[in-house]
């Protein structure tokens, strides 16, 4: 190589250097200093501005979620069954950001015959249904289910519970078409918030209030007061006689990715 393209070179590596020498030494200088206010978690915090060096984060007491009935379900596909629960929170401040779940099914022996393991959340005063479609499972006669590891926040009065309701529910068979059956409803979104995507569980009933079939969906990019056609679809025919169509939309507050980008600003409850 010419002497004098390699000198050229090491000038350029020696400029680069220096400016990100500089770079480097300003970027300290300007960067915010890490403290117990600036509501990141950093430093040696346990939490977000506590625990660590900053002040001990605030106990949490909060009474444990309260399981109600459950029940599964062929779902349609040989060897596998559909499951629900009903979940209650008790705490009106409280909310599980995160919490695990397993689900058990047991044969008429008490031998282990099916495990799903799953993730959910709840918030505050809230009553849902938690929903596993087409778990795999070899003749079962009864089933278990257990809450572990709740990761509860605290939630204070900037809180507002996402308004979402779904309308007009009606249930038919598909008379042409792929599929057995479809429920339909209309899903009016009276929050101010634009959210990225919003599951809907849909559980169908008979006269008497059992529950004889059950399916989930998603809507996606669902803006503040828009309102949106919700389907689910069964593709085989199931026992029973549908009298009533049950459904429930929710969206997780503390998931920040939940909200539409575009539109997105976050709001003060987001920070607990």
């Amino acid at each position: 190589m010419d002497k004098k393209v390699t000198k050229r070179i090491i000038i350029i590596l020696i400029y680069l250097f220096i400016i990100a020498l500089v770079s480097w030494f300003f970027y300290g200088i300007m960067k915010p200093k890490e403290t117990c206010t600036d509501k990141i978690k950093n430093q040696n915090e346990e939490n977000v501005d506590c625990g660590g060096s900053c002040s001990p984060c605030k106990k949490i007491e909060a009474d444990n979620l309260n399981v109600g009935d459950k029940g599964f379900l062929p779902s349609g596909n040989d060897g596998q069954y559909d499951f629900w629960v009903k979940v209650s929170n008790p705490n009106a401040t409280f909310g599980a950001a995160n919490f695990n779940y397993k689900i058990v099914f047991k044969g008429a022996d008490g031998s282990v015959t099916g495990e799903k393991y799953g993730k959910g959340f709840i918030l505050p005063s809230d009553e849902k249904y938690v929903i596993e479609n087409n778990i795999p499972a070899t003749d079962p006669a009864g089933v278990e289910f257990s809450i572990t590891d709740v990761s509860w926040n605290e939630i204070n009065d900037y809180y507002e519970k996402p308004q979402l309701d779904i309308v007009n529910r009606t249930y038919g068979e598909i008379s042409s078409g792929t599929g057995f059956s479809e429920a339909k409803g209309l899903l009016k979104n009276k929050s101010p918030f634009d959210f990225n995507v919003i599951k809907v569980d849909v559980l169908l009933k008979d006269k008497e209030g059992k529950i004889i079939a059950i399916n989930s969906t998603e809507v996606r990019a669902v803006k503040a007061q828009e309102e949106r056609e919700v389907k689910a679809y069964w593709p085989r025919r199931f026992p029973g006689e549908v009298g009533n169509v049950d459904a429930q939309a929710e969206v997780n507050i503390y998931d920040p990715n939940i909200f539409l980008k575009r539109f997105f600003k976050e709001q003060e409850f987001q920070r607990y």
